[in-house]
């Protein structure tokens, strides 16, 4: 398991029965991005990727 893990778990324990748009997490990351800049890099990742998911990988 990784450190992670226990992150995703709390949140799908607490939250896991809502339903959300990608608008609201969009701007979730982005308040959470203007709070913690160092994390910027890892937040722009994550949103790219769940961005292409339906991509044809290459």
């Amino acid at each position: 398991m990784y450190f992670t893990d226990r992150g995703i778990e709390e949140l799908e324990n607490r939250r896991g029965d809502e339903e959300v748009s990608f608008g609201w997490l969009a701007e979730q990351l982005r308040v959470f991005t203007d709070i913690n800049p160092e994390f910027e890099t890892p937040v722009e990742r994550l949103a790219t990727w769940l961005a292409r998911l339906d991509d044809e990988e290459e």
